[in-house]
């Protein structure tokens, strides 16, 4: 009997975001694996997890390279590709565990691509993404009525961001460690400054919240940042 592979999207941080699904096949597993971006780097995803893992259960942290290529893939996706095979072949259960909701920007998009014709049963268990728990942490609405949201990561090409400000009225901007002083300039520009917050590790222990992008200074952002923002209405 071959085992099954589940991706299970843990939330943005609180434990107690944790579907009763989620909490139900990671307390079953047999194997449990953590993705982590660098050898270095704690995962926080299991940390997120970890009130709900069994004793004996068998914890692996893979590191996946931060870019993938579909056409020639690097030795090291090859490799966690193939231990979760042999792990799936011997009857194991195992749990990709991830941040947020599987399908939503995340590493597990691409594993279960490259496992999803290998012919072992693949469950996708969904997480609150982290701008769903922003905004019913802050009590931002996320849209209303007849509004259009946006959800754009920040790093995509500086035109089509304009492109995209220019029209939304709501926007939630993914990814913004990297060019944060642009972001917030091109929100300024569009009208979407006046109304924007900022959270870092939503539902951590050192979550941080920002009202003012404007004042934030040069420190650096951290990774799991996200901003709301909203257009000025009369």
């Amino acid at each position: 009997m071959t085992g099954v592979f589940y991706g299970v999207g843990v939330g943005p941080g609180d434990p107690e975001l944790l579907t009763v699904k989620a909490v139900k096949v990671i307390g079953a597993a047999d194997v449990i694996i953590a993705p982590q971006t660098e050898k270095k780097e704690d995962s926080t995803a299991l940390t997120i997890a970890k009130p709900f893992l069994k004793k004996d259960v068998a914890v692996v942290k893979m590191v996946f390279p931060m870019v993938f290529n579909r056409e020639a893939l690097s030795e090291a996706w090859e490799d966690n590709k193939n231990t979760i095979l042999e792990l799936l072949a011997a009857g194991k259960n195992v749990i990709f565990l991830t941040l947020g909701d599987p399908m939503f920007y995340s590493t597990y998009i691409y594993i279960f691509q490259l496992l999803k014709n290998c012919g072992y049963p693949i469950e996708t268990v969904p997480g609150v993404p982290a701008f769903c728990a922003i905004g019913s942490r802050l009590g931002y609405p996320l849209a209303e009525g007849d509004d259009i949201l946006t959800i754009i990561p920040a790093t995509i090409p500086e035109e089509k961001m304009d492109q995209v400000l220019a029209m939304t009225d709501n926007v939630v901007l993914m990814k913004v460690y990297k060019n944060y002083q642009q972001v917030v300039a091109k929100l300024k520009r569009h009208g979407l400054a006046d109304h924007a917050v900022m959270i870092s590790r939503c539902g951590l222990s050192d979550e941080q919240i920002v009202r003012d992008l404007k004042n934030i200074g040069e420190q650096p952002i951290n990774y799991l940042s996200t901003i709301l923002a909203r257009r000025n209405k009369a």
